[in-house]
This record gives structure tokens, C-alpha cells and sequence, in this order.
């Protein structure tokens, strides 16, 4: 089917002859006499094509073609020219133009460019859609809310550009389905997918493990070892928990992402790097950047776009078929029927844990189930009666009208789980669920001992 087409060219003669010619082949159409006023209509409609003349007054073909290309790698540029030479054609092609006809030239010929140009495009659309119906990351996200569709038509967008991204929203929303979602869709979707759990690494080991280490760098590195950056070379790294990062780190990181070089601890010279960065964090990274723990220009560098994942309470429409959809995972062929009661109750719940709490709900249930339907009975504690989140936080004591210190409280906290772990950091932190060397940063500032 004929294909949309942003046609810029400062000849008003040469443009009007070539958009009669495309109009007349079926190609719907629109027009720019500048580089400036073509930039402007690609910002504001989606195009499959781009056909742009090189030497333009104000912003130049090149300019036009950097831009594009920079911004959606997946839509061609034609690039034509009344000064062409091999020179020309050459600087254009490593600019990322699909083709490069000049001026004057042929009906038939800007006809079958633009022919073969649309055609590549919906080649590599149709490659792109199955290889996500194989990976099964199409149906990874329920969206019938407004509020996801919203999300996944930006994420889509977003996704054929090489903007870095990042996720925020509360631990269980699907932050990493949404990342491994924007990398199938992305044309770097044959290249490797590499998660990172900022989070979950020690700080001393997560400079090793981002950027890699040579041989003989520390005490038990007897090899070099690339780290996780250059594993992701030509595809996607992900950096989950990406506020758990030291500061330390932070500017190392930083340089990594401007300059898409890295240094291995104990390297000689920095090696260059071909990844894209998503990053999630269930975090305030403002209120990080106040406290000083977070650096603002890493946060700018990682903030390109944003995509905030709501919260399961926000999208109660998105319930009911996350619980067929879970129920039908688990149920392992057995046909297993959820009442109307069932997904109400299971719809009036504040879902402290989002999809992730609302999955081992399902798998709970099937696992209980005794038929063929499940039962208000099969439900777990804390999610029956259909209570509220006013209900869920029922349990807490009552708040003295005085008021209180809350670093007094955190501290008493800490102590408590010290106390209950025998000491032990690391299922303390565990328990409170914070990273460990965030509990070791809290329990020096506030003179704890281990066994408080």
C-alpha cells in the first residue's frame, strides 16, 4: 500500500513536477520549501519516507538527514541533488541515507527509488513484527487501560529511536517487561539484551561488573573480564535499581554514556562502546539529587524520556485480564473458571505489590483451586474481603497528635531488624528492603551496633 511521503526542496519547479509525478503514483504527500519548515512537518506527523534535497538555504539536506536519521533510524531518506558527485553521495550514505538520486532526474527513476525505499521499510516492519510475536513480548503487557495504552503507544514511539529512557514506577509494575518491550521493538533487537540489578551487586564488585576489569587489576582477577557494557555491544543494557548506583560510580558512569567509551579497572586506554541504555528505578531521583546522593547531570543523561509505569491501583481495568491471563499460565491446561466474585474482590485490592503480587495471587489460587473454579476460599489472606488501601494500612498504630521524629523512627526500625536477624546485614536489608550498602550507609550514620 502507497506509503506517506515529506518531500522538501527549496526549487519550487523541480518540487512541483516531482509531487505531481508521486501524487499521481498513489502516494499521499506534503510538502516543504526549507530545511527548517521539512523539520518541523517530520516533528509534527509520522512519514515513511523522506525525500530531501541537499543544497537548501538556512538548515542543508545533510542537517535534515542527520536529524532524521538520529531521531527515527527507521524511516529512509532519499537524498537528491542537482550538485551530486561521487563525493557527495558518499558523505550522505555514511550519514545514514538509504539512496541518492540527482538532479535532473527521471520520473521513472525517482519512481522506483521511492518504490524500493518503502518496500525495505515495510521488509524490515514485517521482520520486526514477527520477531516480536516469537519472543512472546507482545503479550508480556495487558493494556486496556487508558493509562497503559497511553504508556505502551509512547513506549512504541520512542522505541525505533536511540533515545536513552527512563523507567520509573513502584517495584512490581512491569519496569523490566517494558524495557525488554522497547528493545524487541528497537532496531537494535537482533543485538544482545543485558540486565543489570544496580541493586543487587555489592558497591565494591559493580564497577567490575559494569565496565569489566584486566587482568591482575585486584587481588582474584587472574583473567580479564569485559563486563557488562561491552556484553551489550550492538544491542541494549538495561540498569535496573539504577538509584542504587554509589556516587562514586555515578561519574564513571556519566562518561560512559556521553563519551559511549568505558575504562576497565586497571585498563591502559578506555574502549569504545556501541550500547543503548535503558534505566528503571522505583526511586524519587529528585529527591535523591536534593539529598546528594545522585548526581543531576546523570540524571539529565539518563532522562531523555521518561516513562512513568502506574501503579495496579491506578488501572483496575487492567485486572481482570491480567487475572485470566495469569490463571490460564498456571493452570498448566486445566480449564479453570474465576467467578465475577472472584475478579471484584480481587479488583477492590490496593495491590501494595503491583502485577508482580497480583501474579502470585493467581498462582496461589490455582494451586489451591480443589475443581474446576476458584473460590472466594482460594484467595490469600491478605487479599480477601475486598478491603481498601485505607483498609491496608488499618494495621498500622495510630500516629501520637504530638507528632514525631521520623529519623528517630527509621532508627528504631533499623534496630529492631538488627535484632531480629541476629545481626546478620545482609537479611536485614533483605527484610527491610533497601540494598545492603544503603543499611550499612544508615546504620554508621546513625551508631548502630549489629547486635542492637
Amino acid at each position: 500500500m502507497p506509503g506517506r511521503i515529506l518531500f522538501i526542496d527549496d526549487d519550487p519547479a523541480g518540487r512541483e513536477v516531482a509531487l505531481f509525478n508521486l501524487r499521481k503514483a498513489g502516494y499521499e504527500l506534503a510538502a516543504a520549501e526549507d530545511g527548517a519548515q521539512g523539520l518541523s512537518a517530520f516533528a509534527s506527523s509520522p512519514f515513511d519516507l523522506v525525500i530531501t534535497d541537499l543544497k537548501m538555504p538556512g538548515v542543508p539536506g545533510m542537517e535534515v538527514l542527520r536529524k532524521i536519521h538520529g531521531e527515527s533510524p527507521d524511516v529512509p531518506v532519499l537524498v537528491i541533488t542537482a550538485f551530486g558527485n561521487v563525493e557527495t553521495a558518499v558523505a550522505a550514505m555514511k550519514e545514514g541515507a538509504y539512496d541518492f538520486i540527482g538532479k535532473p532526474f527521471h520520473r521513472d527513476q525517482l519512481l522506483l527509488a521511492v518504490g524500493k525505499a518503502l518496500d525495505r521499510r515495510r521488509l524490515a516492519a514485517e521482520v520486526r513484527d514477527l520477531r516480536i510475536r516469537a519472543s512472546g513480548v507482545g503479550r508480556d503487557v495487558v493494556s486496556v487501560s487508558a493509562a497503559m495504552r497511553r504508556l505502551l503507544e509512547v513506549a512504541d514511539r520512542v522505541a525505533a529511536t536511540s533515545a536513552t529512557v527512563l523507567i520509573t514506577g513502584e517495584s512490581g509494575t512491569g519496569k523490566e517487561v517494558l524495557a525488554r518491550r522497547i528493545h524487541v521493538r528497537s532496531l537494535r533487537a537482533e543485538g544482545p539484551f543485558v540486565t543489570v540489578n544496580c541493586a543487587a551487586i555489592p558497591a565494591d564488585l559493580l564497577e567490575s561488573e559494569l565496565f569489566g576489569h584486566a587482568r591482575g587489576a585486584f587481588t582474584g582477577a587472574v583473567r580479564d573480564r569485559a563486563g557488562r557494557f561491552r556484553q551489550a555491544s550492538g544491542g541494549t543494557l538495561f540498569l535496573d535499581e539504577v538509584a542504587e548506583i554509589p556516587p562514586t560510580l555515578q561519574g564513571k558512569l556519566l562518561r560512559a554514556l556521553q563519551e559511549r567509551v568505558v575504562d576497565a579497572v586497571g585498563g591502559d586506554a578506555p574502549v569504545p562502546v556501541d550500547v543503548r541504555i535503558l534505566a528503571a528505578t522505583n526511586r524519587d531521583l529528585r529527591a535523591r539529587i536534593r539529598e546528594g546522593s545522585f548526581r543531576e547531570d546523570l540524571y539529565y543523561r539518563l532522562n531523555v524520556v521518561e516513562l512513568a509505569a502506574p501503579p495496579l491501583r491506578e488501572r483496575p481495568d487492567d485486572i481482570p485480564p491480567l487475572v485470566e491471563r495469569f490463571v490460564s499460565e498456571f493452570a498448566g491446561g486445566r480449564e479453570i473458571t474465576v467467578p465475577g466474585a472472584v475478579v471484584a474482590d480481587l479488583s477492590r485490592r490496593p495491590w501494595p505489590g503491583n502485577v508482580r503480587e497480583l501474579r502470585n495471587a493467581c498462582e496461589r489460587m490455582v494451586i489451591l483451586c480443589r475443581g474446576d473454579e476458584v473460590s472466594l476460599d482460594d484467595l490469600p489472606p491478605a487479599s480477601r474481603g475486598g478491603g481498601t488501601a485505607e483498609d491496608a494500612s488499618a494495621s498500622f498504630p495510630p500516629l501520637p497528635a504530638e507528632g514525631l521524629s521520623l529519623v528517630d523512627l527509621e532508627k528504631r526500625v533499623i534496630e529492631r531488624a538488627l535484632r531480629m536477624k541476629g545481626g546478620n546485614i545482609a537479611q536485614a536489608a533483605l527484610f527491610l528492603r533497601i540494598p545492603r550498602h544503603i543499611l550499612v550507609y544508615r546504620i554508621g550514620k546513625y551508631g548502630l551496633r549489629r547486635d542492637a
